[in-house]
């Protein structure tokens, strides 16, 4: 019922021009009503008990004549090609919803275990499990105690998120304490960098009295910020409830996470409605479906129209599947399919359906098809399709390519900042793997064959040398690791990579 109310809201006609027709047809529906209802009437010079005794039908009741069917058929036609919209089209590049920065409270009361395991664990498994719902929408990552820190920039790749949330520890933050208004003001800063407002999800146990003032100065960004509240039910919230502001109990099931896609999609909504960059996106075409049933109601004797709808039914249904999909042209432009089936998660048809490259790369990107993506991105001079470009190398793990994308989208917008945080991120990724090959060289270059063991044995000048590696260490040694295992290998360190860099911020003031 909400989204009828906000879709009623924001109803906007293109072609308004169009409603002017309704007068003519209003005028015709009068003048042909009267006629069929005057042909009603008793007729002259038959005694009334006679006409009514030779009357076929109840003419005591409303009738509803064949005039009545074109009219309403008539007028849907007419709404149709005024034009009636309720949302914009969105950006290929933009997320299709909201997009959100979650902060998440890491403090020691996060580690109470009466959510099994504790508090903190269930919900690092709910954002993720709200970051795999909002699959293509772009999600930041805050992590708050004493301080706020940002982990991760808004980002459609789960897979930044996921490493970077497991490390995630009081241990790694520097300052103890739940100081939220810090996390706002970052969360703040990080969605105004996004092209779309969204909303901003706090990650908690509770709320501290000192944090409701920064909550409640900040005006119109209430209605966007949502609380999922991660304790048990009827456990104390502190000042949460002091708020006007959504609060979600975290659930066993999806019921929080629908909640939060509501809110989150209402605030996308909202977004998009005030963005004139963005076309209208037409829903006429929905009207005109409601008005074809009505043909049925021409059905009748002496009516042509009906053999020629019924040639055209038995030329649709009877034509191979080409001349079927002809008539779907008829209705839809190719980048109007291509939507229909990116919509349904069907990437790769509606890759082939796309004209427009810009889609097209993106429903490759989705699909996995990842140097067809980069090789079409490469081809449009614009920095976004360079951004995107650098996302599908490096999916692909061509980094240095990808490096270069990225350099090329901040050299056609400077003030870039996604671009920045994933060239900073894949050139990381480059210096990691190119170290790790270089420490794990065999030697070939030397003469040193790949499967030879080599001992400094310099105190005795070739003596025989006994080892006291184990089996398992020996045959963890036969091979290098694979590309994979130094990926896999970082996230091992990453709490540590998080602590360093957030007592850095904490001493300069980076931190927010």
């Amino acid at each position: 019922m909400d989204g009828f109310l906000d879709a009623l809201g924001a109803l906007h006609l293109l072609r308004p021009v169009w409603l002017l027709a309704l007068v003519p047809i209003a005028g015709l529906w009068w003048v042909i009503r009267r006629r069929d209802l005057s042909t009603g009437e008793a007729p002259s010079g038959i005694a009334p008990h006679l006409a009514k005794a030779l009357t076929v039908g109840d003419t005591g009741k409303a009738q509803v004549y064949a005039i009545d069917g074109v009219a309403v058929f008539l007028v849907l036609l007419t709404l149709g090609a005024s034009g009636p919209t309720w949302s914009r089209v969105p950006n290929p590049l933009l997320a299709q919803t909201a997009p959100m920065v979650v902060a998440l409270e890491v403090t020691r009361s996060m580690k109470a275990p009466d959510l099994p395991p504790n508090r903190l664990d269930r919900a690092k498994f709910k954002i993720l499990d709200l970051v795999n719902q909002r699959a293509g929408a772009r999600t930041a990552l805050i992590a708050y105690s004493g301080s706020a820190h940002r982990v991760a920039p808004l980002t459609e790749d789960p897979n930044i998120l996921r490493s970077m949330l497991e490390s995630l520890t009081p241990e790694v933050m520097p300052v103890e304490g739940e100081n939220a208004t810090a996390a706002l003001k970052l969360a703040q800063a990080e969605l105004a960098k996004s092209e779309t407002p969204g909303a901003i999800l706090f990650v908690l146990d509770d709320l501290s009295g000192a944090d409701v003032a920064a909550f409640g100065d900040s005006g119109a960004d209430d209605a966007s910020v949502i609380f999922l509240v991660a304790a048990p039910e009827g456990s104390p919230r502190g000042a949460l409830d002091q708020l006007d502001a959504e609060i979600i109990q975290l659930s066993a099931d999806d019921t929080d996470l629908q909640a939060i896609d509501r809110a989150a999609a209402s605030a996308y909504r909202a977004a998009l409605l005030g963005d004139e960059r963005l076309d209208w996106d037409d829903r006429g075409w929905v009207l005109g479906w409601l008005a074809m049933p009505l043909l049925l109601l021409w059905f009748r004797r002496g009516w042509t129209m009906r053999w020629a709808l019924a040639l055209m039914l038995a030329g649709t249904f009877g034509a191979p599947g080409s001349a079927r999909a002809d008539v779907v042209d008829w209705f839809f432009t190719p980048d109007q399919q291509g939507m229909m089936a990116f919509r349904d998660k069907e990437y790769g048809a509606a890759a082939e359906l796309f004209q427009d490259p810009m889609w097209r790369g993106q429903a490759l990107f989705k699909s996995g098809q990842y140097p067809e993506a980069a090789d079409l991105f490469s081809r449009i001079d614009t920095a976004e399709a360079a951004f995107a470009e650098g996302m599908a190398r490096t999916r692909n793990r061509e980094y240095r390519p990808a490096i270069a994308a990225y350099e090329k989208a901040l050299e056609l917008q400077p003030d870039f900042p996604d671009a920045e945080w994933n060239l900073a991120v894949t050139k990381a990724i480059l210096d990691y793997v190119e170290d790790a090959r270089e420490a794990g060289d065999t030697g070939e270059e030397g003469g040193i064959g790949a499967d030879d063991v080599v001992f400094d044995n310099e105190a005795n000048k070739g003596a025989e040398t006994e080892t006291d590696f184990s089996e398992e260490e020996q045959a963890a040694g036969e091979g290098l690791q694979t590309t994979e295992q130094w990926m896999r290998s970082v996230d091992t360190d990453m709490g540590d990579f998080l602590r360093t860099r957030f007592l850095q911020e904490n001493a300069t003031g980076g931190s927010e």
